[in-house]
């Protein structure tokens, strides 16, 4: 397994490229989505590959991206809906780990309403500015991205009420800290309400080892049992793990070519191992 410092740089790298990409077909109205998370060649417009990820297509309904900049959707590299899980309520102050060009921390803005706050936060630069014009193009007020790390949330003890955090966590090398910090900042009763990439089963070494599958969120996925351990050790409560997508090895197939993986035996090893899932869990009160 690659250790964590290596992790963070090669996944800042892949979103800081990504981030590039939006900009650079913010002005190609055609262009209908996103290469496969771990391809490093430029997406064709609408070709084979737009819109094909099995993890990230097809995530929100149309009345949710009504009025939301293109380049909030066009930069949106999640595997669920954390706003609508989160079940938001006016006046909420809610933190969304890893916003990227921050259709979350938008769409969260919404719910809470003006007594309300949402903040994002990114470590990216690319990133931060990309959603910071996504913000001014909304004209949205009640939001504020912040730069730092999800190991080091930079808001103090008890300030949130929900953070929600959109295939991120798996990004990380250091999920235990992510976990602590999480229930720091959380107000007593918060709420956890996020997505992510959850392993069925024990990820094959060489997949741990691909820098490429870290980035694209399956080396670093959690097994379900363990996700549960962690969130109990870092001391959530109420906690619920909610499969929403199952990925065959069919879905999976470019990724681990584009890692130098054995497709046949991959097929074997991994069909059925990663799915996407709703994780919930509260902080006592």
């Amino acid at each position: 397994m690659e250790d964590a410092t290596s992790i963070k740089e090669q996944v800042r790298e892949r979103y800081a490229e990504e981030a590039r990409r939006v900009r650079q077909n913010s002005d190609t109205p055609a262009c209908c989505g996103g290469a496969p998370k771990v391809s490093k060649a430029k997406p064709s417009c609408c070709g084979s590959n737009a819109s094909a990820d099995p993890i990230t297509s097809n995530l929100y309904q149309d009345h949710e991206k009504a009025g939301l900049p293109a380049d909030a959707i066009a930069a949106s590299l999640g595997c669920g809906n954390p706003t609508a899980l989160a079940e938001l309520k006016p006046g909420e102050t809610v933190l969304d780990l890893g916003s990227g060009g921050g259709i979350d921390v938008l769409l969260s803005a919404r719910r809470v309403g003006p007594a309300g706050k949402a903040y994002g936060l990114d470590m990216t630069d690319e990133m931060l500015a990309l959603a910071r014009d996504n913000q001014r193009r909304a004209g949205v007020d009640n939001v504020e991205f912040l730069k730092g790390e999800i190991e080091n949330i930079p808001l103090p003890d008890n300030s949130v009420d929900v953070i929600i955090s959109n295939c991120v966590i798996n990004l990380s090398g250091d999920k235990d800290r992510v976990l602590r910090e999480a229930l720091r900042v959380l107000k007593p009763a918060g709420r956890l309400a996020i997505s992510d990439v959850v392993a069925r089963g024990e990820v094959p070494a060489e997949v741990r080892r691909h820098p490429e599958l870290w980035s694209g969120c399956i080396a670093g996925a959690l097994e379900e049992s363990d996700y549960r351990a962690k969130l109990a050790a870092a001391g959530f409560k109420t906690i619920d793990v909610e499969p929403t997508r199952i990925y065959s090895a069919a879905q999976c197939s470019e990724w681990f070519a584009q890692a130098g993986l054995d497709a046949d035996k991959a097929a074997l090893q991994l069909d059925g191992m990663f799915m996407s899932a709703f994780v919930r869990a509260r902080k006592p009160a």
